[in-house]
């Protein structure tokens, strides 16, 4: 009797933000569905822990946090050893068929470990301005994937494929009014949806704290989901209380899903995740990008969606109490330019982007040479060093100053 070889290990690199981890979710879920084994290399932060919750047979693994920013390099060059010898001793113990990195610092060391071990590489480039950590990657994997079809330029790979932002599952249209009533909220009202990504957005939320007595004034009916983040959560809170407002406040919530399906209309930071979760749902969307990103990228990919009818962009220097709530309360009042709006999100909507990140992963495993193991002449398997040019060119690219409104070696 024929035995069937062993499933293939796929480990995912996607831990820091939610911008990173429900990307790589959605990937796994898609691998998982295809009988791979998954392992999940994440940070150490509470919102990994909680998302994670649902990575159902999947093996959870924290690594050190790298985090690049200047004046600290060598806390950089410490946390960097430190997280690249916590994944090679991972993947000796098992060598993965396969690395996926989903973007940020913390993803580069899984990447220069898989390699030592012959493992295939790959890495997704959700946002419309490639992150440092991509950009640099991008000549050491085998293949890059990309969510806006511009980023292909700016990745410096052969193999460069525009697959749209992974979402997952759960993330498809659903009726309002049932999702209201899961949420318990009522179903005959319009709500708006305010979010700045899996930390929350201090910005957004003091702008709409500012604006509730206007909502007031001029659309009483309204009811509100705002997911605050961990820091602002009891002022906000506090806001609505005060102006008797029926509003649900919650620092995070797992079931964006009925967050985004109850929504009217939402207010939101530009990170990719989020922005295809919008678009998977198909909400009409209000973008507040955060205005310190790294290569401003938030501000061009919610430029993108809103040159193409799909969202309006409001930069937070422009955001006011007078024009945010103008802007909201036309949206909920104008059944038409939501529908516009809707039609425009569809462009956006990738429904396939694991299947096709799957497919490719899993085409380039199956024509590799099995993973080595790496081991001396008495068995022990060796200690190993990052490639020789690899930790050089990765402090190379620490920041040493700030250019207000460019964008960081990309000459925009």
């Amino acid at each position: 009797m024929q035995l069937e070889p062993p499933a293939p290990l796929v480990a995912i690199a996607c831990g820091g933000t939610g911008g990173h981890l429900f990307p790589g979710l959605a990937v796994a879920e898609e691998l998982k569905a295809r009988r791979c084994d998954i392992t999940l290399l994440v940070s150490p932060k509470e919102v990994d822990r909680q998302a994670a919750r649902s990575a159902v047979g999947m093996e959870v693994v924290p690594l050190p946090v790298v985090a690049l920013s200047r004046g600290r390099l060598v806390r950089f060059i410490h946390g960097f050893w430190n997280s690249y010898r916590a994944a090679y001793r991972l993947f000796a113990k098992r060598p993965p068929q396969a690395v996926l990195a989903m973007g940020g610092f913390t993803a580069a060391p899984p990447i220069l470990a898989g390699k030592k071990f012959g493992t295939a590489t790959f890495l997704h480039e959700s946002n419309f301005i490639p992150g440092r950590a991509n950009r640099w990657l991008a000549h050491w994997v085998n293949q890059a994937f990309v969510g806006f079809p511009e980023t292909e330029g700016f990745l410096l790979n052969p193999k460069v494929i525009t697959t749209g932002t992974p979402v997952r599952s759960q993330f498809q249209p659903r009726d309002p009014g049932a999702c209201r009533v899961a949420l318990g909220l009522n179903p005959e009202r319009p709500v708006l949806l305010v979010m700045g990504g899996s930390q929350g957005a201090s910005g957004i939320n003091d702008l709409v704290r500012s604006t509730l007595p206007i909502f007031a004034e001029q659309a009483p009916e309204l009811q509100f989901i705002h997911l605050t983040g961990p820091n602002d959560f009891d002022k906000v809170q506090s806001a609505y209380f005060t102006q008797k407002r029926d509003a649900l406040v919650h620092p995070f919530l797992t079931e964006m899903e009925l967050a985004l399906g109850a929504a009217t209309v939402a207010i939101s930071r530009a990170g990719a995740s989020s922005l295809a979760e919008i678009a998977a749902i198909r909400v009409p969307a209000i973008l507040i990008p955060f205005p310190a990103a790294v290569d401003n990228h938030q501000f061009f990919n919610a430029r993108a969606f809103d040159r193409s009818g799909a969202a309006r962009l409001v930069e937070q220097h422009e955001g006011t109490p007078e024009r945010l709530a103008n802007t909201v309360v036309t949206l909920a009042q104008d059944a038409s330019a939501r529908e516009a709006m809707q039609t425009a999100l569809d462009r956006w909507h990738a429904p396939e982007a694991a299947q096709k990140i799957a497919d490719e992963m899993l085409k380039t495993i199956r024509h590799r040479q099995p993973v080595n193991v790496i081991q001396t002449a008495s068995g022990n398997r060796k200690q190993t060093r990052l490639p020789s040019d690899g930790l050089a060119q990765m402090t190379e690219m620490v920041p040493r100053r700030k250019t207000r409104g460019a964008v960081f070696g990309l000459g925009i």
